[in-house]
């Protein structure tokens, strides 16, 4: 009888146990996904921020070379301009 009633009450602490250890571990899930999410929105920023700075730099070389480039046609036409009339 001792060991019937010391076994009920085994299980009835096992289970109450169980129910603790499953909010617990749902609320470390929580938290878990929590700082994930964040750790994921910090690291898009950042890369939109590193793009964006990347975009800017692009198209001022770009446009940079577009001046040169120009710069150059209007020589060689200058030049082949001054060889026609010579």
């Amino acid at each position: 009888m001792k060991k019937i009633v010391f076994s009920l009450t085994l299980l009835a602490l096992l289970s109450s146990c169980k129910d603790a250890t499953q909010e617990k571990l749902d609320a470390a899930k929580d938290a878990l996904k929590e700082e994930v999410n964040e750790t994921i929105d910090s690291a898009k920023i950042k890369a939109d921020i590193k793009l964006d700075s990347l975009k800017e730099k692009t198209k001022s070389k770009i446009d940079s070379a577009k001046l040169k480039s120009a710069e150059k046609m209007i020589e060689a036409a200058q030049k082949l301009k001054e060889s026609v009339e010579k």
